[in-house]
């Protein structure tokens, strides 16, 4: 592809912003609270690590660009919503999330609970919608339902919170982190190739062995960051896995392995895209950005 990778993230990033906003309910409309903090939620911010993955997967099949649009926009609301709820007092009880204050600051706790529950619904409105044939719009409702749910990010933050203060084996770990954060990587790259065709299984196999790679690097690059970076380049408390007393890669296994372990993945998920040729270069390169960001 002639367009560097910056070039390229940097223009799905702009249209994110605009796409969000234009599927998002307008901030004069009622409740104007709720609406203003759905937005405050979702624009302004954020790496669109998820959009990214769905347009990289989408230009593998062909996908047309609405799809694609509306695909990016429901897996980032959800990612979102997520977040909204992760920083309230039940959870992790932070104040800080992109550079500002989390939204339960911002407004109050129950426009805070409210904000997630409402974005998880605009997530299935705004992907039901479009020209795709009702056929694959089921299916890739169907994935993030799934991804989103009690056996994907849902189960993730339960198990997640039920282990503060355990001391976890790495196995027990890492399923964790492939419900918590996996899921929602992997239905991205998913609903990014939905959007072009039904998969075939040899296909569906080397996405997922992918999705699992980089789903894995993204934590363990997350709980290197929070140990080793500051609040302000992160955008969020730094520290807070160990205040909290959670189990994390640094703390099992210690930061230089857990360094060699995110460099493993990136390798697994080059490999993984084998079958695709040049052809997934954004995929691979999405790849690099997940294990060597510094924010």
């Amino acid at each position: 592809m002639s367009t560097p990778f910056a070039a390229w993230a940097e223009q799905v990033q702009a249209d994110m912003e605009v796409v969000l906003d234009r599927h998002l309910p307008p901030a004069s409309a009622l409740p104007t609270k709720l609406h203003q903090a759905m937005r405050y939620a979702v624009l302004g911010g954020g790496k669109r690590v998820r959009p990214l993955l769905v347009f990289a997967a989408g230009t593998l099949f062909d996908a047309p660009r609405d799809a694609l649009e509306r695909s990016a926009a429901a897996v980032e609301m959800i990612h979102a919503y997520s977040l909204v709820h992760d920083d309230m007092p039940c959870m992790d009880d932070d104040d800080l999330r992109r550079g500002k204050p989390t939204v339960h600051r911002q407004f109050d706790e129950a426009t805070a609970l409210l904000v997630g529950d409402a974005l998880q619904s605009q997530a299935f409105l705004v992907l039901s919608q479009g020209a795709l044939a009702p056929d694959r719009k089921v299916a890739m409702l169907s994935q993030l339902a799934h991804a989103a749910g009690s056996l994907g990010m849902c189960g993730g933050q339960a198990v997640d919170l039920d282990a503060v203060g355990i001391a976890l084996a790495l196995p027990e770990l890492e399923q964790m982190h492939r419900l918590k954060t996996g899921a929602l990587l992997r239905v991205s790259v998913l609903l990014g190739a939905y959007a072009g065709k039904a998969l075939q299984a040899d296909e569906q196999a080397a996405l997922d062995s992918y999705a699992d790679a980089i789903g894995l690097a993204f934590q363990v690059v997350d709980d290197i960051l929070d140990a080793t970076a500051d609040s302000a380049t992160l955008g969020k408390t730094a520290g807070k896995d160990a205040a909290h007393n959670k189990p994390t890669y640094v703390s099992i296994l210690g930061l230089q392995p857990s360094l060699a372990l995110a460099e493993k993945l990136r390798q697994d998920a080059h490999h993984a895209l084998q079958p695709f040729g040049e052809a997934a270069i954004r995929l691979r390169e999405l790849a690099d950005l997940i294990v060597q960001r510094k924010a």
